[in-house]
């Protein structure tokens, strides 16, 4: 069933993510760049606080971010082979365990499904001679978000921008038992400059070419609201826009269109600005980071994924 409401409602942090009435911790999302093979975290440039960890390093961050309060996160799985149009489930479903094991019901884990970090090419996409072959896609991303389910993610966050990507998804995941696992999709994601510092963390540079012709065209308002429609039509629990401060005008919008609660993707281009302008003493970074979380819950913003989660408690959130 694609539309199922219970889907939010079936744990103590997917309702705390949700609540309408309060801005709390509960409602920002930390994410995490497990890199297999890695021998010592690797700090990336910009992203404050924020470094490339093996499981062993990402398993004591993560213990540190509970005691900070933190308990939503979104992983990203770097596998340390890629192959060119298939994803290595085989890393991604190792530190999805190793999370679970450890921390239990203590975190909501939710896992971006993408191919781009996992493809010599690093398109999100199966490619034949450049070209998409949206099934085959559509097929590996389904795959994919199975077996993370099966690995322990509480949640999956596919941010490919294929046609027809949620409802595979939801099918495959309804279909081998995981009826109740949320889709918090990249609905609204623009082809953006603001994505540098991620595409080092998350190794997911495209080899050539560029990915204009799958993300939305930053002119386009009525192709970004059509793309999170669609998502919400095909079963999406939660929408999102990306970058989020250059999305602001979208958050109510597409909620109002289709009665879903829309997040904001404070990317990785965002959220290095303040950073840097810190470390020029141009703006007090601490205070700009708040700053910029308020204006988004007043844009109507349900939940922020932010590289500065783990600061919250400090900032008074």
């Amino acid at each position: 069933m694609s539309n199922r409401l219970m889907r939010l409602r079936a744990s103590r942090h997917l309702r705390d993510l949700c609540a309408e009435t309060e801005f709390t911790r509960a409602q920002l999302i930390q994410p995490l760049f497990i890199v297999e093979g890695l021998e010592h975290d690797e700090p990336i440039t910009g992203l404050r606080g924020t470094a490339r960890q093996n499981i062993p390093s990402a398993l004591r961050q993560i213990e540190r971010d509970l005691e900070n309060g933190v308990t939503q996160f979104l992983l990203f799985p770097v596998p340390g082979e890629k192959k060119l149009n298939q994803f290595n489930h085989h890393f991604s479903q190792q530190a999805i365990s190793a999370i679970r094991r450890q921390f239990g019901d203590d975190l909501c884990l939710w896992v971006d499904t993408c191919l781009c970090s996992s493809t010599t090419h690093g398109h999100c996409a199966v490619l034949d001679d450049a070209r998409i072959n949206l099934d085959a896609t559509l097929n590996e991303l389904a795959q994919a978000a199975l077996a993370f389910a099966e690995a322990g993610a509480d949640g999956i966050s596919p941010s490919d921008m294929m046609d027809g990507r949620v409802a595979r998804i939801r099918t495959r995941l309804d279909e081998g038992g995981f009826e109740l696992t949320p889709v918090m999709s990249y609905s609204t994601k623009f082809a953006s400059q603001f994505y540098g510092p991620f595409r080092q963390a998350a190794d997911s540079a495209p080899q050539f070419g560029d990915r204009r012709h799958y993300q939305i065209d930053v002119r386009h308002r009525t192709d970004a609201l059509a793309c999170s429609e669609r998502c919400a039509e095909e079963g999406a629990d939660l929408l999102m826009v990306k970058p989020g401060l250059t999305s602001l005008d979208l958050i109510r919008p597409i909620h109002e269109r289709t009665g879903r609660a829309v997040g904001a993707y404070q990317v990785s281009g965002e959220y290095a600005g303040l950073a840097l302008l810190a470390e020029q003493g141009l703006t007090n970074f601490d205070a700009a980071l708040r700053e910029t979380w308020h204006v988004f819950k007043r844009a109507g913003a349900q939940y922020i994924i932010t590289y500065g989660a783990r600061y919250a408690r400090q900032l008074g959130i």
